[in-house]
């Protein structure tokens, strides 16, 4: 065992991690951790055990000599995507797996965890040092997913039953207004600094941009509801064509965990249901919703070159922004061979790259060359809105 004296920066940061994940299920009740309400929800205890099998699979058997995987049926209900590591549950019976229990996926991580501080009792070669910091941030990841989908599973709870009563966990306060004019020129992109990036940020090229104006803070609530007021939900002028289809299918007429009570507009938070607060800035939105609210103000949403490019100029990490970017790969963007190159390059296709973090990104996660993406419908993650516009 390695002593608090000669841990090194790697262990620090393996740690660290696995104990941040462990402390997000700490005020979890066992009745919370198997739940899937929809089919993009994993249950909690599937992310606890899908971030371990991420190390042992990856990392502990090629890397440590001798290592007995702890359960081989672990492969099968663990794997998430991985088409090259074999097959496995479906996402959508994640939550019918009753067993492994919770108890039982709490043993599996102690028992990874000491193997793995085992391996880091010595210098790792450089691909298993590699592998290994992918893993930290792979966990880092799921713990953010941890959060949204503790919140969906909450916050479908017909009793609205508060995750903790210590943690809010999101942020209040005023928003910046006005614009940040941005001059037309060549700008460079993508990640250049010492550091850890994912794939899909390498390949730092040059874009033009045409002179533009982006806005200095989020569309607040109050903004939002004067959308809704205004007939936003009804007049289809707004909407891609897709997106209306998605409104009238889905009776949409909020922003996800809104709920009209006695005239009042109230919300979900993981300390209950609230009231909405106007000067808030509005979450849970789609592309849909992001881009029909922008056409209704006469605006638009920034690309995600243009929002990099003025990253440093407004706060951004309250909420993930929606793009006008499809989700594409760089200039030079190869997948690598193996799990390692099914990460990012397979799902760049239909879908949208939002941009900065959330209240629910870990410490030190975030950076302005982050691509994160999702389908255009999908609204449980944090997401908020910025306007740009043409000059």
């Amino acid at each position: 065992m390695i002593t608090t004296t000669t841990v090194t920066p790697l262990l620090q940061q393996y740690r660290s991690v696995r104990k941040w994940t462990e402390d997000i299920c700490r005020p979890l009740q066992k009745e919370d951790y198997v739940v899937q309400p929809v089919d993009f929800v994993s249950p909690p205890k599937w992310h606890l055990g899908h971030s371990t099998w991420f190390f042992e699979t990856l990392v502990l058997k090629p890397f440590l000599p001798g290592y007995t995987e702890y359960d081989p049926n672990f492969n099968f209900v663990f794997n998430s995507y991985y088409e090259s590591l074999g097959a496995r549950v479906i996402r959508t019976q994640r939550g019918n797996l009753s067993r492994p229990t919770v108890d039982e996926i709490y043993r599996y991580r102690a028992y990874v965890d000491s193997a793995m501080e085992q391996l880091l009792e010595t210098p790792l070669p450089p691909d298993a040092e590699t592998i290994l910091v992918l893993g930290c941030h792979h966990e880092q990841q799921h713990q953010e997913l941890l959060w949204y989908d503790i919140k969906y599973i909450l916050g479908h709870n017909p009793l609205f039953p508060a995750y903790s009563d210590e943690n809010g966990n999101e942020k209040e306060g005023q928003q910046e207004k006005g614009f940040t004019k941005m001059p037309e020129g060549v700008y460079e992109t993508g990640f250049s600094r010492p550091g850890f990036c994912y794939d899909n940020e390498l390949g730092r090229h040059k874009v033009y941009l045409q002179p533009y104006a982006i806005a200095n803070g989020f569309v607040t609530n109050g903004e939002y509801l004067e959308f809704m007021r205004g007939g936003g939900y009804r007049e289809f002028s707004y909407w891609h064509a897709e997106g209306w289809d998605w409104v009238k299918n889905n009776d949409i007429q909020a922003p996800l965990y809104w709920h009209n009570i006695d005239g009042q507009w109230h919300h979900y938070t993981l300390n209950g249901l609230q009231p909405v607060r106007p000067e808030d800035p509005v979450q849970h939105t789609s592309f849909y919703e992001a881009s029909a609210y922008a056409a209704w103000k006469g605006l638009r949403l920034p690309t995600e070159f243009e929002w990099e490019a003025a990253a440093d100029k407004f706060n951004w990490g309250r909420g993930w922004e929606w793009t006008e970017s499809a989700y594409l790969p760089y200039p030079g963007f190869e997948r690598v061979a193996g799990p390692v190159g099914e990460y990012n390059g397979k799902f760049m296709v239909n879908q949208k790259v939002l941009r900065g973090a959330s209240d629910y990104t870990p410490k030190g996660h975030s950076r302005p060359t982050y691509r994160n993406f999702f389908h255009a419908p999908m609204r449980w993650q944090l997401t908020g809105i910025r306007l740009a516009k043409t000059i």
